[in-house]
């Protein structure tokens, strides 16, 4: 097994953060209280910050660590068609677009859920139903992302969770991974 330093510790205790954050406030908080206000504030932040580090952060954090794109992501449906293990160190293609597509949720939730406390938004109901679309979106999203990162972390030996936790991913002896 060979051992890489993969996630900054920013990169993990954003990812931890945006966990804890989202799920209380789709899961235990009351949507009319200040609570879930604050929280969803704080979702921003992070997803803000994110953004930020995306940009200037370590090599594996940058966006442009994982640009998505077309080519990537029916290369990595073909490995999942025809059984071939590859290890990507950072995101993988199908990886990095559901990252785009998290950040973007979270931001559409965050918008939507702030205009529904301004005057000219009060009350709407087409804002009120885009953010409870944009809720459910993004929670299939994350089931659909736990769902992959297990399948990915059985079928090819990584175990992404861990790696998640620790910042270390330990790949298998044999599979070369790629940047």
């Amino acid at each position: 097994m060979k051992r890489y330093k993969v996630w900054d510790p920013l990169v993990r205790v954003f990812h931890w953060s945006l966990v804890l954050a989202f799920g209380a406030n789709a899961l235990l908080t009351d949507p009319e209280s200040n609570l879930h206000e604050w929280i969803g504030y704080t979702v921003v932040a992070l997803v803000a910050l994110r953004i930020l580090w995306g940009l200037v952060g370590s090599h594996y954090a940058r966006f442009s660590s994982f640009l998505p794109s077309a080519s990537g992501a029916m290369g990595q449906l073909s490995d999942l068609a025809t059984g071939r293990r590859r290890v990507h160190l950072g995101h993988t293609p199908l990886g990095a677009l559901m990252i785009y597509n998290l950040l973007l949720a979270m931001l559409a939730i965050g918008a939507t859920g702030y205009m529904m406390t301004t005057n000219a938004y009060w009350g709407v109901e087409w804002v009120k139903e885009l953010h409870e679309v944009l809720v459910t979106w993004a929670e299939i999203s994350v089931v659909a992302h736990i769902a992959a990162v297990i399948w990915e972390s059985l079928r090819t030996g990584v175990n992404l969770p861990r790696a998640m936790v620790s910042g270390v991913k330990t790949v298998p002896d044999g599979l070369n991974p790629e940047a």
